[in-house]
């Protein structure tokens, strides 16, 4: 399964092989006997490209929720092995820091509370955060990110601003639309790292992080759309303007269905109760 999701997600064998740190003819002849034991054709090869069928894009699908479930149960064994009872919560670096101060206060003060570690993550890390075993729960923002196999309750709903630098001249607009951001001259949209960490084609910069966008932003060389809760507490040298026609955001708490443990349902209690 490992050897057939590096090939999907790489669509080139001798890329995959190199990733996998073996030979590429082992790997052709693995992915060639999964094929026969599944009776599908999951991958259409030419001289010049590799690409998925349906029924290969299921089993990817499939087989990266699988190989993070193993990993999840990997980290979470030699973490109860080290007597480690406490809940490891992912949220992104700079969102939801108001409702997630409530929270952790809130329940710091419920009955038989445990630590409570939070990882702050960039762009898009903390659902893998969660789907990997790494953290127990995390706070996702819809549509954004994927909650599909996942437990979750909504939390909060909000509009979305445009962050853009104090000087510019739509600082000091009531509002604007999405087509006025398209089209701002000098100022596109950044660019975001994928799961495999390469950045998608396009005119924006490159960015990683919050602090690095920040100042990106800062000397004019990006603007973004984010949910309103992103866009307190600023810096002076950036400003934010309401988006009216932006899709809303809203802010679950996640958590893996078959998670057992009873920090988690509390915590969970404790979000949904704010």
């Amino acid at each position: 399964m490992r050897y057939f999701v590096a090939v999907a997600e790489e669509l080139h064998f001798g890329r995959a092989a190199q990733r996998l740190g073996i030979a590429q003819p082992p790997l052709s002849r693995a992915i060639s006997r999964l094929e026969r034991r599944l009776g599908a054709v999951l991958l259409e090869r030419t001289s010049r490209a590799v690409t998925l069928t349906e029924a290969g894009a299921v089993l990817l699908r499939e087989g990266r929720a699988a190989l993070y479930a193993v990993e999840a149960a990997e980290r979470r064994t030699r973490r109860a092995a080290t007597g480690h009872h406490g809940v490891v919560l992912a949220t992104k670096a700079g969102a939801s820091g108001e409702l997630l101060a409530k929270l952790l206060d809130a329940y710091a003060a419920e009955p038989g509370a445990v630590g409570v570690d939070v990882l702050l993550c960039g762009i898009g890390e903390q659902e893998r955060l969660l789907r990997d075993g790494r953290a127990d729960v995390a706070l996702l923002h819809l549509p954004f990110d994927a909650t599909a196999g996942l437990d979750t309750e909504e939390l909060h709903t909000e509009g979305q601003v445009l962050l853009l630098p104090a000087g510019h001249p739509l600082a000091g607009r009531p509002h604007v639309r999405m087509a006025e951001v398209a089209d701002l001259p000098g100022l596109p949209l950044p660019r975001w790292p994928g799961p495999d960490g390469t950045y998608p084609d396009g005119p924006g910069p490159q960015a990683r992080d919050t602090a690095q966008l920040y100042q990106l932003i800062a000397l004019g060389r990006a603007c973004v759309i984010m949910p309103e809760s992103g866009g307190v507490h600023l810096r002076g040298d950036l400003a934010t303007v309401p988006v009216l026609d932006a899709p809303p955001v809203t802010t679950v708490i996640a958590w893996p269905p078959h998670s057992r443990s009873k920090a988690v349902a509390d915590l969970v209690r404790t979000a949904t109760g704010l």
